[in-house]
C-alpha cells in the first residue's frame, strides 16, 4: 500500500475490493443445471437431422450451423452478412435461398421444442 500513500497522501484511505469473478456457466445455471440458452432441449426433426442430434442447447446448435456455413463456404463473398443456402440449409431456413446472418437465430428458434 506504499503506492497508495504516494498517490493519495498520508491522510487518505484506499478502499479496494476484490473483483467479482463469474463465468457464463455459473451465472446461467440454477442449482448446477444449465438454464436459458445453455439448456439442452429437444429439437424439430428437420434440425435434428441437420445436426444429427435429437436434443441440443441453442448455443451449440447455432455454433454447429455456423461451422457448416464456414466449412462449405456459404457466405456471400461480396456481402459477408448474407448466407447463400444450399439444399441442406434450406431444410432449416424455410426453403429460403438467402438468409441474413441476423435472421439465423429467429429462423432457428422455431426448431426448439418448448417444454411445458
Amino acid at each position: 500500500m506504499a503506492w497508495a500513500i504516494r498517490v493519495f497522501g498520508q491522510g487518505h484511505r484506499v478502499l479496494m475490493a476484490a473483483a467479482a469473478t463469474t463465468t457464463a456457466t455459473s451465472t446461467a445455471t440454477k442449482r448446477g443445471r444449465p438454464a436459458g440458452i445453455l439448456k439442452v432441449v429437444p429439437v424439430s426433426p428437420a434440425l435434428g437431422e441437420f445436426l444429427g442430434l435429437s436434443e441440443v442447447s441453442r448455443t451449440d446448435a447455432v455454433k454447429k450451423v455456423w461451422e457448416y456455413i464456414k466449412h462449405n463456404n456459404l457466405q456471400n463473398p461480396s456481402n459477408k452478412k448474407e448466407i447463400l443456402c444450399d439444399a441442406k440449409l434450406k431444410t432449416i431456413f424455410n426453403e429460403k435461398d438467402k438468409v441474413g446472418f441476423l435472421e439465423i437465430a429467429k429462423l432457428m428458434s422455431q426448431h426448439f421444442i418448448k417444454s411445458g
